[in-house]
């Protein structure tokens, strides 16, 4: 009984509170208890919170709640399709026992199977932009009931890379919707762009934009781009956890991952790059400890919910200093205690000073220890980051000499001229 009454007072229906009971959801994290009963009230909300913090169920339960007393469909869309499929598995933990069915649409997966399940009339949808659009092109989903309407990680989807999807979808949802977003960093020109989409909204913080996990310490190296290796073979030495490892680009990525594995340890990732079901494998292995390090792209940065990360490694820094709290995020969370080390080249000194303005501390700069000898197997350090074309196949994106090889990189010589000339 007195796991029920931490939840009392929020106003929360009585057969939603037995069921996060039998879920074991003892006590409301403060997101949650300040979000959930300005939601249920059905206010438009800008949810601020660190990383970790249960923002899922904090829209999830008024969601819920709302599509249970027959008010229309919840949609929610998020960044990414890791993050969509996270978010799926926790709803369905209450929807599922309270009979709600629910729906991912998310690119990587098969079409067919998609519209299986919108065919079931599920009353929740999760979704990433890019394929909820081609369903609403091929006229498989109709978003006219939707009565709930959230942006999880909201930053990132009214910046400009998201912005042009969401100018195609807003438009659609009913006006009398309830809109609410979260999110872990919320700057102040996406506060102004968002007020566009709310009506009167309720700003719940519990921490300032920008906060970092409170059990997560910081350390930070400047280090020589072609010493990166080394130490972070140096790294992998002194801590015998699991370790997630960020880079800036799918190929750096690539790289890193296969370095770690020629250092004799097991190592999967995730980015662009990956199919769907190698991006799962993944991120499955890295949980259950088939893969002790994963090396990923930002997509991980919110798309991740393993607890006992030991280290988040910054091979890279993030482009955005709001990446950095995302990232960081990864580690320390329920109460467990973490560890952040980030790698800056000593030209990044002002990206550094963006990070430590944000996060409004002092990133502790350590000396780089000994390191071991040369890596005995050839690996080519990573350059200087570069932004290659998108496409599928990455090797034509690079410039090559002429008549260069595409897999080896040799020169060869112009072939010989056979047979008559033409006309």
């Amino acid at each position: 009984m007195e796991t029920q009454k931490d939840f009392y007072g929020l106003g929360i229906a009585p057969g939603i509170l037995q069921v996060l009971a039998k879920l074991n959801f003892k006590t409301p994290t403060p997101i949650q208890e300040q979000s959930i009963p300005v939601a249920i009230e059905g206010k438009d909300l800008i949810g601020i919170a660190q990383t970790g913090t249960g923002k899922t169920l904090a829209f999830g339960i008024p969601l819920i709640q709302r599509v249970l007393h027959g008010n229309g469909i919840g949609l929610v869309i998020a960044p990414t399709r890791e993050l969509a499929l996270q978010i799926d598995e926790t709803l369905r933990k209450l929807a599922t026992t309270l009979g709600l069915r629910t729906a991912v649409l998310i690119g990587g997966e098969s079409m067919y199977g998609q519209i299986k399940d919108i065919r079931r009339n599920p009353q929740v949808i999760i979704a990433t932009p890019g394929r909820l659009i081609d369903h609403l092109e091929q006229k498989n989903v109709s978003l006219q009931k939707v009565s709930v309407f959230v942006l999880d990680e909201a930053d990132r989807m009214l910046d400009m890379g998201f912005a042009p999807q969401l100018k195609r979808i807003l438009p659609i949802l009913p006006r009398g919707k309830q809109t609410m977003l979260f999110s872990a960093t919320m700057p102040d020109q996406i506060v102004d762009i968002a007020r566009t989409y709310l009506k009167l909204p309720v700003r719940v913080e519990i921490a300032r934009s920008g906060t970092t996990v409170k059990d997560v310490t910081q350390e930070l190296f400047f280090v020589m781009q072609d010493e990166k290796p080394r130490l972070l073979e140096k790294v992998l030495q002194e801590y015998r956890g699991s370790v997630l490892v960020f880079s800036r680009t799918k190929h750096s990525a690539k790289r890193i991952a296969g370095l770690i594995r020629a250092l004799g340890h097991t190592s999967a990732e995730i980015h662009g790059n990956r199919s769907l079901a190698q991006r799962k494998d993944a991120l499955q292995g890295f949980k259950t400890g088939k893969y002790r390090v994963l090396a990923a792209t930002d997509i991980a940065a919110r798309g991740i919910d393993v607890t006992n990360i030991e280290l988040v490694l910054n091979y890279d820094l993030p482009e955005n200093a709001e990446d950095y709290v995302h990232r960081i995020g990864r580690t320390a969370r329920a109460g467990v205690k973490g560890h952040a080390i980030s790698f800056a080249r000593p030209n990044q000194r002002g990206d550094v000073r963006a990070i430590e303005h944000l996060i409004r501390a002092e990133l502790p700069v350590s000396k780089i220890p000994t390191l071991p000898p040369p890596i005995p197997f050839k690996f080519k350090a990573e350059a200087p980051e570069r932004n290659y074309s998108s496409s599928r196949n990455s090797r034509t994106s690079r410039p090559r000499t002429p008549y260069q090889s595409r897999r080896f990189g040799e020169r060869r010589p112009r072939p010989a001229f056979r047979g008559r000339k033409p006309l």
